[in-house]
């Protein structure tokens, strides 16, 4: 065995010292939250060491630290090969069921999982895709443990999956996949980012198409055309253009008195109760 490595970790994860603790109180018998308690980490902490990182080479489970030890460090070693990369056989798995290709002895595609009726919500030209044969990762992940129970090198987590297809330098998986994902997108958008809606500030009595002849044709001074800038954090700066000189002025807006102190809710019903005294 390698040597193992006695630098002390950040707090996130467990020390050496600890896992001593951990084989200590393990021979007395102690369960998983007992020893939680004594180390003052979390149950699910303790159990994952214990199931992950226990000696088996006896046939059994036994826990030893300097094992333990050794095998975190090789878990923690980076860059990792990427499991589609390395499993000819689980990649070309994923990749059929991903293409919807996979066929019956009589050659007859066998589709994925059945899934909602699209009611055309999303994207256009849906039906060109091959997503209505297709397995989505998750099914795909989960299915794995029916087709091979035994072989553990058959495992894959959904979100490898995903990482596989979208993400450069881990292309173990055909590009060209990506269509047949049920929600058609080339790239993944972070959820917080298609959560973030850009809000109106237009309204029907300053459309540009409305104003005055005077003022679209940019032969008298005096007419002023405004904007709104938002940034981040609903930062706002307003600016004030002259239509003819093409002059320009910047409005520093700032944010209304207590913004970000409460929630946008309690600070709207502490208002309706104050109104309503």
């Amino acid at each position: 065995m390698p040597p193992i490595s006695l630098t002390e970790p950040t707090g996130r994860y467990l020390a050496f010292e600890e896992r001593e603790e951990i084989a200590i109180l393990r021979a007395m018998n102690k369960g998983v939250r007992e020893i939680a308690r004594a180390l003052g980490r979390d149950p699910g902490t303790i159990s994952r060491e214990l199931r992950r990182n226990a000696a088996t080479r006896s046939g059994k489970q036994e826990y030893r630290a300097t094992v333990a030890q050794w095998k975190a460090q090789q878990a923690a070693k980076r860059p990792k090969t990427a499991k589609l990369t390395g499993n000819d056989r689980l990649r070309e798995y994923v990749q059929d069921r991903l293409a919807g290709s996979v066929r019956r002895p009589d050659n007859t595609i066998v589709p994925g999982p059945r899934t909602p009726a699209w009611k055309g919500l999303n994207k256009p030209h849906r039906q060109d895709r091959r997503w209505a044969t297709a397995w989505s990762p998750e099914q795909i992940s989960h299915r794995l443990h029916a087709d091979s129970p035994d072989d553990e090198s058959m495992r894959i987590s959904h979100e490898a999956i995903y990482q596989a297809l979208f993400i450069e330098g881990r292309g173990a998986l055909k590009r060209e996949l990506v269509t047949c994902l049920r929600t058609g997108r080339a790239l993944r958008t972070p959820r917080a980012r298609s959560q973030n809606k850009p809000q109106g500030h237009v309204t029907a009595d300053v459309i540009l198409s409305e104003r005055p002849a005077e003022a679209a044709d940019r032969a008298v001074p005096g007419h002023w055309e405004g904007d709104l800038i938002i940034g981040t954090g609903r930062s706002a700066i307003g600016t004030l253009v002259e239509r003819s000189s093409r002059s320009t002025l910047l409005v520093h807006l700032p944010r209304l008195e207590g913004w970000g102190e409460i929630p946008p809710v309690t600070a709207l019903r502490s208002g309706a109760m104050a109104r309503s005294r």
